[in-house]
């Protein structure tokens, strides 16, 4: 089904549910087949989600979200939904992304809230309930790496014993950053999913593909964030304060934060692979070129992460090669 008659489809389910005029308008869209709408009526307003049934599920997002509203971390209350036409009519958090306020002045606070409500979120979230992030999807991801970002973006001709090398560094990091302690992980726990709120700071958004992994990978999600750059002082910063609380909820124990900010270097070793070659795919499957942007923030914390641990060394010598 076309977009156009996704949209009459959605005109049509509001037209039953809402009792008073309304418009609605374009919100955003995300890297998914996902659309979001904003309705408006005389008073208030609401956001809607268009997630079409072949493409997406629903089920995930009104699972996840209970989960988490019961952790009272702050997500869109839900008013309706239709699991079998894809729609959800949810409350409405404005416009203020995290991304499009935050400054020097604000950072310290807006990034405290958003680490408090992390660790409510792994603290609460019983981590039983989300399916497991499997040493091989983490492994799988970083492929990624290989065949979109180095074969297909940057042209880069692989020998065979090169591909062997950097599966062979694939398959070291994904056993490392596993071994990490397992909580609920967001996945997407960035600027452009926190919404700022004036009670229970931030709303979340965007958490459907949550999943149960890693201690580090929402922090490097939220500290090395692909959409806004921040001094090395000021994550080194963030990273003990978070270590500090996660410590003193007891989600971790007997960890020297040198150990710590290791495991969360290597933490984002991988997701850096893994959006270096989701990126690259966005653009040339999928027609999105708006991320190419940002491939050069995301080359740069691999770069850095990998130059600043031995246990890497081999994998920056081949990354020297390849990113310029």
């Amino acid at each position: 089904m076309n977009s156009k008659k996704r949209t009459d489809l959605l005109k049509d389910w509001l037209s039953k549910i809402m009792k008073v005029d309304f418009s609605i308008s374009p919100a955003s869209s995300d890297a998914s087949f996902r659309r979001y709408f904003r309705l408006q009526t005389y008073k208030e307003s609401f956001i809607v989600m268009d997630a079409p049934p072949h493409n997406e599920s629903i089920e995930a997002f009104l699972k996840i979200g209970n989960m988490i509203k019961a952790s009272d971390v702050n997500v869109p209350d839900i008013f309706e939904y239709d699991k079998s036409l894809g729609f959800i009519l949810m409350q409405d958090f404005g416009n203020d992304t995290y991304l499009g306020v935050l400054n020097d002045k604000n950072q310290q606070h807006l990034y405290t809230d958003a680490i408090d409500s992390l660790i409510k979120m792994q603290k609460f979230i019983k981590k039983d309930l989300c399916q497991n992030y499997t040493q091989k999807i983490l492994f799988d991801e970083m492929v990624l790496f290989i065949e979109w970002y180095l074969k297909k973006y940057k042209k880069y001709n692989l020998s065979r014993k090169q591909e062997e090398e950097l599966t062979t560094y694939f398959a070291k990091i994904s056993e490392k950053v596993s071994n990490q302690e397992r909580f609920f992980v967001h996945r997407d726990y960035h600027s452009r999913n926190l919404m700022c709120q004036e009670s229970n700071n931030p709303g979340i958004l965007d958490f459907q593909d949550a999943i149960a992994g890693p201690l580090t990978y929402d922090l490097v999600s939220l500290l090395k964030d692909a959409y806004i750059e921040w001094d090395e002082e000021v994550i080194l910063d963030h990273s003990i304060r978070y270590w500090e609380k996660a410590k003193t909820n007891k989600l971790i124990t007997n960890l020297e934060f040198s150990n710590f900010y290791k495991d969360f270097e290597c933490m984002g070793i991988q997701r850096h692979l893994k959006v270096l070659g989701i990126f690259a795919r966005l653009s040339i499957r999928d027609k999105k070129n708006q991320y190419l942007k940002d491939i050069p923030l995301v080359e740069k914390y691999l770069m850095d992460a990998t130059e600043r641990y031995r246990d890497f060394h081999h994998l920056r010598n081949f990354l020297d090669k390849v990113i310029k």
